[in-house]
């Protein structure tokens, strides 16, 4: 049983090399074959498949370039995780959208309507509307993004138009912000359905709690509501694993906040002694009867 690991071209940082490593050890222990390919070199023409390349029986999917996931999949080969679950954690319109659609609690979320390179929001009466229905303090999310680096917060609706005409013409998404949860929230990784290990992430000067920006992490037992979320968010997306990010909410109640499908776990290993490659191989080696 032969697999390939497929990773972003251009992603080169240690943070996402830490990544592939612990993936491509795990696999060695669990006697699992894994190939390293990055996407430029699984570039081909569309319709003749991957050249010499001799397809693999699975792919652990490392990346959100959506087409060549779905290339893979039409050639019959099976991916963790799939093509349809990348696209919708990597855009989080679509995210809300399936989330909702699965009666999976998230804040309340109006999407900006579409606009184009050259025009850019020129009519802010959606923007009136979402302060009317949301109020302040007001999320504001590039559709696109990682880290929480794409993710702006605003007090009033002048700061509000000044994020938005910074974005240009960029897809975003506005959500009321979850007071209870400013600066703090749950990492919950999951796989093959199963909640594996959990992170409290904390900020004190930011109201995001990303690790990268400056947020700490402490190890953390989730309460069985928080898990079910989690899990429910994930079958809902139909992720294999997933590292989901579950906001505390009035009384403490959860809320989702994010949904990855290529959790950077190395935080999760340093804080937790958890390795997540691990549980990740045993779920493929279980899956395809390895």
């Amino acid at each position: 049983m032969t697999g390939w690991l497929v990773v972003n071209a251009f992603l080169s940082g240690k943070k996402y090399k830490d990544i592939y490593s612990l993936l491509l050890e795990s696999a060695r222990t669990h006697n699992i074959s894994l190939m390293l390919y990055d996407t430029a070199q699984l570039s081909s023409v569309v319709g003749e498949g991957f050249g010499d390349n001799i397809l693999p029986d699975f792919v652990i999917f490392w990346d959100k370039d959506v087409c060549l996931a779905k290339r893979l999949e039409a050639e019959g080969v099976r991916l963790f995780n799939c093509a349809d679950a990348v696209e919708a954690c990597d855009n989080k319109a679509l995210t809300s959208l399936v989330l909702s659609q699965a009666g999976v609690r998230i804040p309340r979320t109006i999407i900006a309507p579409k606009t184009f390179e050259g025009v850019g929001y020129s009519d802010l009466s959606f923007l009136d509307n979402a302060i009317h229905t949301l109020g302040f303090p007001l999320v504001i999310k590039e559709s696109y993004g990682s880290f929480g680096m794409q993710v702006y917060l605003a007090n009033t609706r002048d700061e509000a138009v000044e994020i938005i005409s910074g974005l240009g013409y960029k897809d975003f998404i506005m959500q009321e912000f979850v007071t209870s949860s400013r600066g703090r929230d749950l990492r919950i990784n999951v796989v093959g359905g199963k909640v594996v290990a959990s992170i409290y992430r904390y900020n004190d000067n930011d109201f995001r709690s990303n690790l990268t920006i400056g947020g700490s992490m402490k190890p953390h037992t989730a309460t069985k509501a928080q898990e079910e979320l989690a899990l429910s968010a994930c079958r809902a997306l139909h992720l294999d694993f997933a590292g989901v990010d579950v906001m505390f909410g009035e009384d403490d109640e959860p809320v989702i906040c994010e949904v990855n499908s290529n959790t950077h776990f190395r935080t999760t290993l340093e804080c937790t002694g958890v390795n997540l490659a691990d549980s990740i191989m045993e779920y493929i080696a279980g899956e395809m009867k390895i």
